[in-house]
């Protein structure tokens, strides 16, 4: 799979992330959350993301930063 970088809240590989592939799918990087109430199928997980990471994706378009596999 490619993974491209398409935005995050800083330069770091450990801050919410937001990542297309080359399989016309989005990878979303940050913060597991356990006090959510939801009941998730086992071979699914939520990741929790600053808003502001959505719509800066919005305001950039979904054009790649940089590669990162």
């Amino acid at each position: 799979m490619r993974v491209t970088k398409l935005v995050s809240t800083c330069d770091l590989k450990d801050c919410p992330t937001i990542y297309a592939t080359d399989r016309d799918t989005l990878l979303v990087q940050g913060e597991t959350p356990t006090d959510h109430g939801l009941v998730i199928p086992e071979h699914e997980t939520l990741v929790e993301i600053p808003t502001q990471l959505v719509f800066d994706l919005i305001r950039k378009g979904l054009r790649g930063t940089e590669d990162s596999r």
